[in-house]
């Protein structure tokens, strides 16, 4: 089977990584990709490299596949999170929120729960849905 990805180091990296490897200074994941590149441009197979590692196959080819990409740099540092999510409880949704939290609980209750104040939010059409942690983390963080 032919590579698609091709893991070539320059004298540099390959100093670089060597250098990783014996400082003892740095994660072992990070360790862990410094050997893998290091054999896989010694030409060794995904195969032979995930035995010696106790790694699966497709790990390796996604970091051969990762390096090649991305470059040598992005590949050592890792996948950043750049997850962006949209929060559902707004300032006028949580105002909402502390208002009816504020207020008597509905009848047949002696207190709000937060699962109460979730279904109160819906009804009230300040959410579409919401999960109770939501409503938790939204009451937190206004103590």
């Amino acid at each position: 089977m032919v590579k698609k990805y091709i893991v070539k180091l320059t004298k540099t990296e390959k100093h670089e990584l060597k250098n990783m490897l014996s400082s003892g200074k740095h994660s072992a994941k990070k360790v862990l990709k410094a050997r893998v590149l290091l054999k896989a441009n010694q030409g060794w197979l995904d195969s032979k490299i995930a035995a010696a590692f106790d790694l699966n196959v497709r790990t390796v080819e996604r970091m051969r596949q990762q390096f090649t990409e991305e470059g040598f740099e992005a590949f050592l540092a890792g996948r950043y999170k750049n997850r962006h999510y949209a929060h559902k409880i707004d300032g006028k949704a949580e105002a909402h929120l502390i208002a009816t939290a504020c207020s008597e609980p509905p009848e047949g209750h002696s207190r709000w729960t937060l699962q109460l104040l979730g279904d109160r939010l819906v009804q009230l059409k300040c959410v579409e849905s919401v999960a109770r942690e939501t409503v938790r983390q939204a009451l937190k963080k206004t103590n």
